[in-house]
């Protein structure tokens, strides 16, 4: 075959389609850089809702992963939708949603209040993201253009994580905390013309009917999972509470798995995760992200509170995190077609894991160009390295008619990890942080609600400080909390650190080789 007739083989049926492949490529990236900044942009914030809405740290993680939890929680029905009812068609009604959500998120008074419209934003990201993917991989049929292609978009979803923060810390600098969601409205407007036009519509043709029972259990397991971690700090994690907690999610699990293996229509056939090429790619990029979104919950506070940055200086600092992604994301798809998923994956990991053990050892006085960047230079390298080629790895694996069940494998592989991220992470802080300020400023002779209050925020401690009528005291009372937090901090980048090479290990192990998955052909 000619280099010519195997460009036409691997092309679009459609030839305007091919011919705009990568308009539609930016136009998909548009779209994906919208949800995932979305997840992020909330992080520079977090000081400034603690407050305005007097919101504690358990409530500030519910603010972060309520967003998150519903998105991940739906991925998987969301790409089942998109598969049987038309990508484009569920991907715009998920940009309404996203947008209309927005709006109301950015008016609301109170920490519920707040939570609730995040959730529902979840909703309109669930049914964007799976069909970026999908349409990505059914407009690129050429498994070399695919590969380059993958790796934009995860470049762009890389970027994201730092411009996020940046555009936070603006709007922040210039208007109300509210402004973060209202300045996703014209993205959403754009994006939706831009599709109209544009995007073209794919399905799968023999796609069925939804899995109700799966979808409830699916939904079921990961919410009770987050909800029993995010409040083990407050209940006790040997509390009878948070063990049933964790009982509960096991049995949910259990039935899931029996569920979508005995139904004839699932909503994942998890046969697919017989294929180690999938369940191996999938448990690294949950590895990434699981300790990418704990990261970033903790360090725009570490910038603010422990720094004492602004919001905009606070976001303008992560920076490096984007210029490190945005470089290694094209690199890593081009690695791994040279070198395979088994060298390229684990090494990201192993990066990961490194810079968290290293962000681990930041102070109060931690220089900013040298261990700071270095740190998230590392991160950000690292999740290129994953999530690029693991991402490949997935939908490289599987039919084209899949497309829309492997976006959301996938998808649901970011998800879950990041909501996990942020939940795991916060309690680990919490757990560490609030003996620790409860230790430091009981000799001060404060209220019992003072302490109780500071106890469960790091902005309360410092609200607090701020009463206190002794500039001596107030000193001592906001050195007392930023060593807490700091304690914290540490505390829990070390442990992601550990997790992170650990999977690195795992990945090399269970991964295959290129020559037995044979990682660079068509399917």
């Amino acid at each position: 075959m000619t280099a010519s007739s195997y460009e036409l083989a691997s092309a679009h049926p459609d030839p305007r389609v091919h011919g705009r492949r990568w308009w539609i490529l930016a136009i998909l990236c548009l779209s994906v850089f919208l949800v995932v900044v979305d997840n992020l942009i909330i992080n520079v914030a977090i000081p400034t809702l603690a407050r305005e809405l007097g919101a504690t740290t358990s409530g500030l993680q519910w603010i972060v992963d309520s967003y998150a939890l519903v998105f991940a929680g739906l991925l998987l029905a969301c790409g089942g939708l998109g598969d049987r009812f038309g990508r484009k068609r569920m991907m715009q009604l998920g940009m309404v949603l996203f947008g209309a959500f927005s709006t109301w998120a950015a008016f609301t008074g109170s920490t519920g209040e707040l939570i609730t419209a995040r959730s529902l934003m979840g909703v309109g990201a669930a049914l964007v993201f799976p069909g970026t993917l999908a349409i990505l991989i059914d407009v690129f049929r050429d498994p070399t253009e695919r590969a380059k292609a993958i790796g934009v978009w995860s470049a762009v979803s890389g970027a994201a994580v730092a411009f996020g923060p940046v555009t936070g810390g603006f709007l922040l600098e210039h208007f109300w905390w509210g402004s973060v969601f209202l300045v996703n409205i014209p993205i959403v407007v754009i994006g939706l013309v831009l599709q109209g036009v544009f995007v073209p519509e794919s399905r799968d043709p023999g796609a069925e009917r939804l899995d109700v029972p799966g979808f409830i259990l699916s939904i079921s397991f990961v919410s009770l999972l987050v909800y029993t971690i995010i409040e083990g700090p407050h209940r006790g994690w040997a509390s009878g509470a948070t063990i049933a907690g964790f009982a509960g999610t096991a049995v949910l699990i259990g039935a899931f798995v029996v569920r979508e293996r005995r139904t004839a229509h699932p909503l994942l056939d998890v046969r697919v995760l017989r294929d180690m090429r999938v369940t191996a790619a999938t448990s690294g990029i949950f590895i990434a992200f699981f300790s990418l979104f704990g990261f970033t919950f903790l360090v725009t506070q570490y910038f603010q509170f422990v720094r004492g940055y602004d919001p905009l200086e606070s976001g303008l600092h992560t920076l490096p995190f984007a210029v490190g992604a945005g470089v290694t994301a094209p690199i890593a798809a081009r690695l791994a077609m040279r070198f395979g998923a088994k060298r390229i994956v684990p090494l990201g990991l192993l990066f990961m894991g490194i810079a968290q053990l290293w962000a681990g050892s930041f102070d109060a006085t931690s220089a900013y160009f040298g261990t700071i960047v270095g740190s998230m230079v590392l991160m950000a390298c690292g999740l290129s390295l994953v999530t690029s080629p693991a991402s490949e790895s997935v939908m490289g694996s599987l039919p084209r008619e899949m497309a829309g069940v492997g976006s959301a494998i996938n998808d649901t592989s970011r998800e879950v990890g990041g909501t996990l991220g942020v939940a795991i992470i916060g309690s680990i802080f919490s757990t560490t942080y609030g003996p620790k300020i409860v230790e430091l400023i009981s000799p001060f002779g404060l209220p019992s609600e003072a302490v109780d209050a500071a106890k469960d925020s790091v902005g309360a401690a410092f609200f607090v400080a701020e009463q206190t009528r002794s500039p001596v005291a107030q000193a001592a009372i906001r050195d007392a909390a930023s060593s807490s937090f700091l304690t914290g901090f540490q505390a829990a980048c070390t442990t992601v650190g550990i997790v992170a090479i650990v999977g690195s290990v795992l990945a090399y192990r269970f991964l295959p080789s290129p020559t037995s998955a044979s990682d660079s052909q068509p399917h």
